[in-house]
């Protein structure tokens, strides 16, 4: 049983628990950076409709987007480590971080893939058959005309993810991760003021996502700018 609701304490936290933001953040920039990188392997298989190699991917980008992501993180902290003892390779000792980086890497990269499949897709095919027309190579209509319309189909959808894994990174702490979670939860064992504690990690994450979401606007009205002046031209 907690003790009595003191509003006063969610003052106090807010500092302790602002002090390992940044390793939530570093959780999140790196899993999307590997993320993306990953997202677009799996991508490319399904665009070009590669026999076998296609049906693998979406075998596994269906498999991610039907399981929990903590489900995932036990999969791949407990199951790891276990696979590679059979090669003699003892990784049991590594720091919890780089499995979280690993798990959420290879998530969001299933979305990812979903959502530069579905932006690529987007694109009027008669503008690349245009560009065949006028003499462009493959690999040039791809970078010159799909690339940028697909990237503003895409932009939404990847702040989306970026705001969904920021969220679930609260799952970290779950595995040992001393992250804000992991620092919350740490302070609710100290001071048994469990509903202080998740209302200043609360306000951080909510702050944290406003602050986002504002980033993101401002970045795709510039997008749109530019393309409206491709346009023009």
């Amino acid at each position: 049983m907690g003790k009595a609701f003191d509003i006063t304490l969610i003052v106090a936290f807010l500092p302790k628990l602002l002090a390992f933001l940044h390793v939530t953040l570093f959780v999140l920039a790196l899993s999307l950076l590997f993320g993306l990188l990953i997202g677009v392997v799996i991508a490319l298989p399904r665009l070009y409709k590669v026999p076998i190699i296609s049906q693998l991917a979406a075998l596994y980008v269906s498999f991610v987007r039907g399981t929990p992501i903590l489900i995932q993180l036990f999969l791949v902290y407990y199951g790891l480590p276990a696979l590679l003892q059979t090669v003699h390779l003892d990784i049991s000792r590594v720091n919890p971080i780089f499995f979280v980086i690993v798990t959420y890497s290879f998530s969001s990269a299933a979305f990812i893939s979903e959502t530069i499949r579905g932006a690529v897709n987007s694109v009027d095919r008669g503008q690349v058959e245009a560009a065949y027309a006028i003499g462009l190579t493959g690999p040039q209509t791809f970078f010159r005309i799909v690339v940028p319309q697909a990237l503003m189909i895409a932009f939404p959808n990847f702040t989306n993810t970026i705001i969904g894994f920021l969220k679930d990174t609260s799952l970290t702490f779950s595995i040992g991760v001393m992250d804000m979670m992991g620092r919350g939860q740490a302070l609710i064992s100290a001071t048994a003021h469990s509903l202080e504690v998740n209302i200043a990690l609360a306000i951080i994450y909510y702050a944290v996502v406003i602050i986002l979401e504002k980033l993101f606007v401002k970045t795709e009205g510039r997008l749109q700018r530019h393309e409206r002046r491709l346009v023009g031209a």
